[in-house]
């Protein structure tokens, strides 16, 4: 009879456990209720995979996670296990069949959002298989405390309804205390055994850099820390812009987000994973599920939304062991950049209430209809029409699909692609006899960055703002650039598609989710309150901040933090002389910016602005007109 260490060297090619996986797996087979607290790269799959193989029968594993879902799947297929996940986009028919095939057709996963648990369907086909484990992937989702709460989550106990002698397993990466109670009460949980790895990962040296010229201090970082790298951003406009920053410092450097489509995705993941791009710059969802385990740097350009999602997102460094860094970079207006994102738009009672009425008439959804109907809807006009803050939209939006009041097939991934397919040269060649059209195109060009060289989504409005036309006008351009062979161009008049899975009841569809609005804006001050303190707080090991946090008493300074090394650091007197003499030196040729005496003199940028301060007071330099510095000669 095979043995956990059999299945992990067989499939896995591993000769022993990581901490607790081993505990967790024993726990499980011996049908215990079982709650597994792991930080990211703590092997949390493994935990429920193994006794699941071991079992005769099918595991059945609740993920929020599309991307995720298919990663295992795709990981668990290659090991020659058999394993299937249902997404969206199906017809009822393939449905039947997929579910027919879990019974009869010997699977050992499968993969499920919770939101397609909902479906009578699925739960009468999950009640005629022979469900060996339940397995609910990032638990913390079911709690309204938690940082990612769905309401849909709060289902799932109809699992233990349907097979009440089966045993459950929860984990998740980052849970507080009172999260931690909300998941054993919420699945039902009798004696659980609950195993907590320390959030700790003494490998990871936390860092906060205060600086008012982020780009060139993230190439001085850069210059000191080698391998693989990650820079999150809050934008795509961000992540194209510092991606064309880096490629023109000399770094092997690209961007990933949301615009890109499948196939370039796939393409710059695999160069990332090869080393043939060394610095990916990406919006938040970039790193989920990947296994690169000798990233050596994250850094965010902005300040995180919280501290859960900073600690798994700083957590993909260093999963090898060796020694990495966790960097946020911040400045003076970032505090107030974070609170207008993440609390000015928050969704209200109110505003959810004007939200919800204005898209069921934009969509001419009667009172009491729309239940399982689908529509397209092109968010911008819908914001337009209104006068509707397309922030606020995009959160409400999102509030409702997570409390199943609609389902958003596409988040706001505009479908208008865009590609110019010619050389510079002969573009430019064009630019020459077609004057006209010069605007529109370096509006473009200048826009979006990498458009060169693939296909990416395309914001119209944007466009002609910035050219100064009407999108009637930029849509005949980039007709005429197609047909001339100048562009490859696909456009679409919808960038959303919507599904109504509860009747239009107005102002009582929005009071059944009233509370969990109110917990939302709650929580999200709190978050962002701790996202301040933390990168405020100076005087205590940034690690052990971040381990107090999710709950974990008694550490020690790891010594290899900003604060910790900042504190074991000699006090080393100034050489101001040298600075000085220095600083004079690099001006004498000609004028230089700040950042420029910072590259040319490899000096530390807060030095530098000191000693710029003190010699324009002495009136030893002075500002010129294009805001350089030059020596200033009496």
């Amino acid at each position: 009879m095979d043995t956990p260490l059999d299945i992990l060297e067989r499939y896995w090619n591993f000769s022993e456990f990581k901490h607790l996986q081993e505990e967790i797996i024993q726990s499980v087979l011996d049908n215990e209720d079982t709650l597994a607290l792991l930080p990211t790269a703590g092997g949390k799959s493994i935990c429920f995979q193994i006794p699941a193989i071991l079992r005769k029968g099918i595991c059945i594993v609740i993920s929020p996670l599309v991307a995720l879902m298919k990663d295992q799947v795709n990981s668990l297929n290659e090991k020659g296990i058999k394993a299937m996940a249902i997404s969206s986009g199906i017809s009822y028919g393939e449905l039947d069949t997929l579910l027919d095939n879990c019974i009869y057709g010997d699977y050992k996963f499968l993969y499920l959002s919770p939101e397609r648990l909902q479906q009578p369907i699925v739960q009468q086909r999950i009640e005629q298989m022979p469900v060996n484990l339940i397995a609910v992937d990032e638990a913390h989702c079911i709690s309204q405390w938690g940082h990612d709460f769905r309401p849909s989550y709060k289902t799932i106990d109809k699992l233990r309804e349907l097979h009440p002698s089966v045993n459950v397993i929860a984990l998740t990466a980052t849970a507080k205390p009172k999260v931690v109670k909300e998941i054993i009460t919420e699945l039902d949980f009798v004696s659980p055994k609950i195993f907590k790895g320390s959030f700790s990962r003494p490998n990871i040296g936390y860092h906060v850099i205060k600086t008012e010229d982020k780009e060139q201090k993230i190439v001085q970082i850069l210059k000191k820390l080698i391998g693989p790298s990650i820079i999150y951003v809050r934008s795509r406009r961000n992540a194209e812009n510092l991606s064309g920053y880096l490629e023109n410092k000399g770094y092997k450097s690209s961007f990933f987000h949301g615009g890109l489509n499948s196939k370039e995705k796939d393409n710059r993941l695999d160069k990332f994973m090869q080393e043939k791009i060394e610095i990916m710059i990406a919006t938040t969802a970039f790193g989920m599920g990947i296994d690169k385990s000798n990233i050596r740097s994250i850094l965010h350009y902005n300040l995180p939304e919280n501290l859960e999602s900073y600690y798994q997102e700083s957590g993909r460094a260093g999963r090898d062991g060796a020694r990495s860094e966790a960097v946020i970079i911040t400045n003076s207006n970032d505090e107030q950049h974070l609170k207008e994102q993440f609390l000015n738009s928050l969704p209200t009672v109110e505003n959810t209430k004007l939200v919800y009425r204005k898209l069921c008439s934009f969509l001419y959804v009667a009172y009491g209809e729309g239940e399982q109907k689908t529509f397209n809807l092109n968010f911008n006009d819908f914001c337009t029409t209104y006068k509707l803050s397309a922030s606020v939209v995009y959160n409400v939006l999102n509030l409702l699909d997570r409390s199943s009041i609609i389902k958003l097939e596409q988040h706001y991934i505009n479908q208008t692609k865009l590609r110019f397919i010619v050389p510079n040269h002969v573009l430019f060649d064009y630019l020459g006899s077609n004057s006209e059209r010069q605007l529109i195109i370096k509006s473009i060009l200048r826009t979006y960055g990498g458009i060169m060289d693939s296909m990416l989504s395309v914001n119209l409005k944007t466009i002609a703002q910035k050219a100064g036309v009407s999108e009637d006008e930029i849509i005949k351009t980039l007709s005429t650039l197609k047909k001339d062979e100048i562009v490859d161009f696909e456009n679409a008049d919808t960038d959303t598609v919507i599904t109504f899975l509860q009747p239009r009841e107005d102002d009582k569809t929005i009071n059944r989710i009233s509370e969990i609005i109110n917990q939302n804006i709650d929580l999200k001050k709190s978050q962002i309150d701790s996202v301040i303190h933390y990168i405020e707080t100076s005087s205590v090991c940034r690690n052990i901040q971040l381990l107090e946090y999710f709950g974990e008493r008694g550490a020690t300074p790891c010594g290899i933090c900003s604060v910790c090394l900042k504190k074991v650091k000699q006090p080393v007197e100034k050489n101001h002389k040298a600075i000085r003499n220095t600083i004079i030196l690099s001006l004498e040729s000609k004028p230089l910016s700040s950042r420029q005496i910072v590259e040319k003199t490899n000096l530390e940028e807060d030095e530098v602005l000191e000693m710029m301060q003190q010699l324009l007071e002495q009136e030893i330099i002075e500002i010129t007109a294009a805001n350089t510095y030059k020596i200033k000669y009496t």
